[in-house]
């Protein structure tokens, strides 16, 4: 049984523990997956259980509990440095950190009109300027990455930084918000890894409906 336990929540709608889960499997780290289920109607109060802001995900680490998905990466690059969780490259890493944080931290138009959801037919909406603002500050960001490393990941091999940005893949999808080429390019490597394609498959198998806001 592994040490690493990590805590998610449904995974038709819940980006934030896409991240950390994508991350573990893509670069082969043992762990053992905990599903906890969103209950709108009390607030998620059971979340209470195992974290401190009653939100997922959560890594629980034998004594120790690590919450927010940026700070679960940045956990499992300390302790697995092997893995290549951050770019070799000082310069890659600053870039990757900063792009990382500007996903945690901003883009919240996009996360609040385009809420991540597997079984989603794929049909366009309208959305506002912010969220258009959104699109294009999420696809300068990835051009210039990709132009740098040449892909198929924003760094080169995947990372951190696309595993922070995995949800985005599936909202501009599913709300047809772009055919950029290089959306185009770096959603089919992402959507490629078979990591992906097992979140996804899961997803679409949960029989859960809850309401579309940010998870």
């Amino acid at each position: 049984m592994p040490n690493l336990k990590l805590i998610i929540a449904n995974k038709n709608y819940s980006s934030w523990s896409l991240r950390p889960w994508i991350a573990l499997k893509v670069k082969g780290i043992e762990f053992e997956e905990v599903f906890s289920q969103f209950d709108e109607a009390t607030g998620h109060r059971h979340f209470a259980e195992f974290s401190p802001t009653k939100k997922v995900p959560v890594l629980k680490d034998g004594d120790l509990t690590v919450w927010e998905s940026l700070a679960i990466l940045e956990y499992l690059a300390e302790k697995f440095p092997d893995t290549g969780l951050w770019p070799a490259e000082q310069s890659d890493r600053v870039m990757a950190r900063c792009i990382s944080n500007e996903m945690h931290g901003g883009f919240l138009s996009l996360r609040a009109e385009c809420p991540m959801n597997m079984r989603r037919k794929e049909e366009a909406i309208s959305v506002s300027e912010g969220v258009h603002k959104d699109l294009r500050r999420i696809i300068e960001i990835w051009r210039d990455c990709l132009e740098k490393s040449g892909g198929p990941f924003l760094f080169g091999d995947f990372c951190n930084a696309d595993a922070m940005f995995a949800p985005v893949v599936n909202r501009i999808a599913k709300y047809q918000l772009s055919d950029d080429p290089v959306v185009k390019r770096y959603s089919s490597a992402m959507t490629d890894l078979p990591a992906w394609q097992e979140w996804e498959e899961a997803g679409k198998a949960e029989p859960w409906i809850v309401q579309e806001d940010e998870a």
